[in-house]
């Protein structure tokens, strides 16, 4: 019996590429989806056609190819070009056409907001065929940290650099003790090996000058000279990594990505920007955001339940108390407070109230208002020694506190929806870093990076859509779809003026706009 034969190489086959892409294969969505918006509207660097020299290729034809690159985890420039040589899906998206890594490389590069604001247009679109929103919306938000173009050997705070100038120092006196003996015994050889090791030392003494210069002109705590917009983050567990964080927000209904920033600091700061960027993108009246500790932080919960958003964030755990001399049983979270009588009650049964005044605090470089409440009952408590150190216990409650007790409410009360978070939002960064391999960043700069994770999220999200309607159907929708490109615009305009802090009031700017 004889093995099974395949077909001759030189037998001529008369086919077509249309014939050899199946009417389910990614691609085609792809090919819809691109052809049917306008990428002047959303942004994007479009080759102008001339009448003289060599044509430029269509913009289009990029964006299709990183499209299908990300989602079959191909990004280098170099691998798609070579794909596109030898992958018959990328020959049928492309038409044969066979761009060079150059070109491929730079559309990504000078498209970062445009790929953002593609990313937004998708999620209008998800809105469109009911896919997200809906009456009750709810959406969980987390941050994953990825890699820059960075090591940690180039990212500098001011002790290492102090570490590194200490270094040198000892390192060149050392040197001119050894010239001065060399100079007593006369050895040439071993002096000529010296001078070049002091000169290399002098060398890196600019460069560390140049470093310091570059922190104390910048209010950061650190410095990155290749990269310079990465920063040195926790990871998991006690490693570092010097990149950036990737904040996304999913939506509960089909676990679809429907925000997407990313930053280069920690989660305290990030729950307003990325909480308001899904109320717009969803064009939502109010939403709820689920969150980990990681996001606790009361003006952010304060701003955001001002802008319509019900954060469900976990309570972090009071570790201990700023107040000297104070034990467990009389941390400020033993203390009651009567909202009708504004005032606070003791673990002592004695009551603490104010003057109504409130006052404008600084500590660690943050400003806060607030109101202070006491009593002199303090003076002449047996317990005094346990509740604090001072002449009296002062509890100063911060124009945000009630929001941040609201919040910790709905999170004891909502232990089951909370406990939906990780299933939310964990899958999605699970798929992207575990199972796409992007735990890094090809790009450098936090608007590129910006750009590349938006091209990402939107990635996910079509897979996600094929695998719930499936390619017909979902081109079927599409094909009845109208793009408006006013809400983008707005959109991208109103998260400029929020990330920039410009202060500039939304409803302002819409009357604006």
């Amino acid at each position: 019996m004889n093995y099974i034969t395949g077909q001759d190489r030189h037998q001529l086959e008369f086919v077509s590429l249309e014939d050899r892409i199946s009417k389910d294969n990614t691609v085609r969505f792809i090919d819809a989806f691109v052809e049917e918006i306008d990428l002047n509207k959303l942004g994007f660097v479009v080759k102008t056609i001339k009448s003289e020299g060599r044509p430029a290729y269509d913009s289009k034809m990029f964006l299709k190819i990183y499209l299908y690159g990300y989602l079959n985890r191909l990004r280098s420039s170099r691998v798609l070009e070579r794909e596109c040589t030898k992958n018959l899906e990328l020959q049928w998206l492309t038409c044969s056409l066979q761009p060079n890594y150059h070109s491929i490389s730079d559309f990504r590069k000078l498209n970062p907001r445009a790929l953002k604001a593609m990313f937004k247009l998708y999620v209008l679109f998800l809105k469109e065929i009911e896919l997200v929103g809906g009456e009750e919306i709810i959406i969980a938000s987390d941050g994953t940290k990825i890699r820059g173009k960075n090591s940690r050997k180039n990212n500098y705070t001011q002790k290492k650099i102090d570490r590194h100038i200490k270094y040198n120092e000892e390192k060149t006196n050392e040197y001119l003790r050894q010239l001065e003996q060399n100079d007593r015994e006369e050895k040439p050889i071993i002096v000529t090996d010296i001078e070049k090791k002091i000169e290399h030392l002098k060398k890196n003494k600019i460069k560390y000058e140049n470093i310091q210069e570059a922190l104390d002109g910048s209010e950061e705590k650190q410095v990155s000279t290749t990269d310079k917009d990465s920063r040195q983050l926790k990871g998991q567990g006690l490693d570092y990594l010097v990149g950036y964080n990737t904040q996304a927000s999913v939506e509960s209904k089909h676990k679809l990505v429907v925000a997407t920033q990313t930053i280069n600091e920690t989660d305290i700061n990030a729950l307003l920007d990325i909480s308001i960027e899904a109320k717009e993108n969803l064009e939502a009246e109010t939403l709820t955001n689920i969150a980990d500790k990681g996001y606790h932080n009361g003006e952010q919960i304060h701003q955001c339940n001002e802008e319509g958003i019900i954060t469900i964030v976990a309570q972090r755990e009071i570790a201990n108390s700023k107040q000297k001399g104070t034990t467990p049983e009389y941390l400020i979270d033993k203390f009651n407070y009567n909202k009708e009588e504004d005032s606070y009650t003791c673990p002592s049964g004695q009551i603490l109230t104010t003057n109504g005044k409130w006052y404008e605090v600084e500590k660690e470089g943050k400003k806060y208002k607030c109101k202070k409440y006491r009593t002199e009952e303090c003076k002449t408590c047996p317990v005094k020694d346990l509740c604090t150190s001072g002449k009296r216990r002062v509890i100063e409650r911060k124009d945000f506190t009630q929001s941040v007790e609201d919040n910790n409410k709905r999170y004891r009360d909502n232990q089951a929806l909370y406990k939906t978070r990780q299933e939310l939002i964990e899958h999605v960064f699970g798929t992207i870093k575990r199972g796409w391999g992007y735990n890094h960043t090809n790009l450098k700069g936090l608007e590129k990076v910006n750009g590349e994770m938006a091209l990402i999220m939107t990635a996910y999200n079509i897979r996600r859509c094929i695998s719930i309607l499936g390619i017909e159907t979902l081109i079927e929708k599409l094909r009845k779809w109208t793009p408006d490109y006013s809400k983008i615009a707005l959109n991208c305009l109103k998260q400029a003026l929020i990330s920039s802090n410009w202060g500039i009031q939304l409803n302002q700017l819409q009357m604006t706009v």
